[in-house]
């Protein structure tokens, strides 16, 4: 017995003893099973599904070669297969014929061939070629970044816990630094290793490597004679405001940023706002507004959008080349990003995790000292009860120069009992 639908039995024989992989051969069907993911075919080679070959040396002998492994990946996701073993549920010789072979290989036998692949270690270099490939393609100059938690429910291994705003709760787990395009589809990510913030991961990891990519895009030439001009722009959420950290991106990489301003606290004139039109394929109609303003010593540019609520929401930036339609419209399609990471999530089921192997982090990476932390929120908070006993005692005092004088006694009393709080908290 050689397995279910294995009709092959020259083929195999020669696999077994070293002669040579199975041969590629489509027969003329009817109603095969999933037969529709053929058509995305062209679509995958064209992203350079096979170009793994740049950098993976071939299997010396088997029946199933890494085209044949690679594309079984490929067709198993585009068909919801979310896992090897749930390959068990699905007819072996039907998907066989989507690959031009008897049939596909067994989990367990897929496993061990993913293992084979994943020994050369050539993933990073690989990926590397892809995201240049794709962002030379698409000769982009606007880059989305956001964190993504895959939050981790086993075991094994201790790991901090990240705020998952999608289940509103504190989890163990791991964050992924996603940088994707204007329409979510992704380039590359960075897997922070403990709790790395968007700020850190993108002076350190992320635009290092984006200026590696797309070192050509514009050269120091164009830089030198327009001082406004950008290698690119980085637009992410509030997590990684900070207008020093935006001057520095700009004074040590040239690189732009767009992001919502926080804390903000006044309110525009709704007569300065006008009517743009903002999109691309589709237009939207927005109320906006642009003025210059210096938040931290830094000059930016801020936009604002009037609701029909009158709402104003904030955007500011970097970027003095592009209009103000164009900042609305970079910083408010931004959930194209959010809605990748939820169909990814539902679909493909993004956050599982591959395998029950345990690592030990690099014991170089400097972390926030635990004790120091708990001792510093507990001062914070003492300070937080010391202010408002200040504060209680203050409005005491205003009320023993302007109350009656039957109230004096139990005043001063109240008076002295804030002192006291005031002077333990100090001891």
């Amino acid at each position: 017995m050689i397995g279910v639908a294995a009709t092959r039995v020259e083929d195999r024989v020669f696999a077994a003893v070293g002669l040579q992989n199975a041969v590629i051969s489509f027969d003329s069907c009817e109603s095969v099973e999933y037969g529709g993911v053929l058509l995305l075919l062209p679509f995958l080679l064209a992203n350079g599904l096979l170009s793994y070959e740049k950098y993976y040396s071939e299997r010396l002998s088997g029946y199933y070669d890494f085209d044949s492994v690679i594309l079984t990946l490929a067709f198993m996701y585009l068909c919801r297969i979310k896992s090897s073993e749930q390959l068990k549920h699905h007819s072996p010789g039907e998907m066989g014929k989507l690959l031009g072979l008897d049939r596909i290989p067994e989990a367990r036998c897929l496993r061990s061939m993913v293992k084979e692949l994943c020994g050369q270690e050539m993933a990073s270099q690989w990926n590397a070629y892809l995201s240049e490939e794709w962002i030379n393609q698409e000769d982009t100059s606007i880059y989305y970044i956001d964190g993504h938690v895959q939050v981790y429910h086993g075991h094994l291994a201790t790991l901090g816990k990240k705020h998952v705003s999608r289940q509103k709760l504190c989890l163990p787990g791991m964050v992924e630094f996603w940088v994707n395009n204007a329409d979510g589809l992704p380039y590359f990510f960075v897997t922070g290793e403990v709790n790395e913030k968007l700020q850190e991961m993108i002076t350190t990891q992320l635009a290092p490597r984006l200026l590696e990519l797309s070192e050509d895009r514009v050269s120091q030439d164009e830089l030198d004679a327009d001082e406004l001009l950008p290698r690119f722009t980085l637009v992410f959420d509030r997590e990684a405001y900070s207008p020093p950290f935006f001057k520095q991106l700009w004074d040590c990489f040239r690189i732009a940023v767009i992001t919502y301003r926080k804390n903000v606290k006044d309110k525009w004139d709704e007569e300065d706002f006008s009517d743009h039109k903002v999109g691309t394929d589709v237009e939207t109609d927005m109320k906006l507004c642009e003025k210059q303003v210096e938040l931290n010593g830094v000059e930016l540019r801020e936009v604002r959008r009037l609701t029909d609520s009158g709402h104003q929401t904030s955007v500011i930036t970097t970027n003095y080349k592009i209009s103000t339609a164009l900042i609305a419209f970079y910083m408010f399609s931004r959930w194209t990003q959010e809605n990748f990471f939820r169909y990814m999530r539902q679909e493909y089921d993004i956050d599982r995790i591959m395998q029950y192997g345990v690592d030990e982090l690099d014991k170089t990476i400097m972390v926030v000292n635990r004790e120091y932390s708990n001792t510093t929120y507990q001062l914070k908070k003492l300070r937080e009860r010391k202010a408002r006993c200040q504060a209680k005692l203050y409005v005491l005092v205003e009320e023993n120069v302007e109350g009656e004088l039957e109230q004096t006694e139990k005043n001063i009393e109240d008076q002295l009992e804030c002192r006291q709080k005031v002077e333990s908290l100090e001891a």
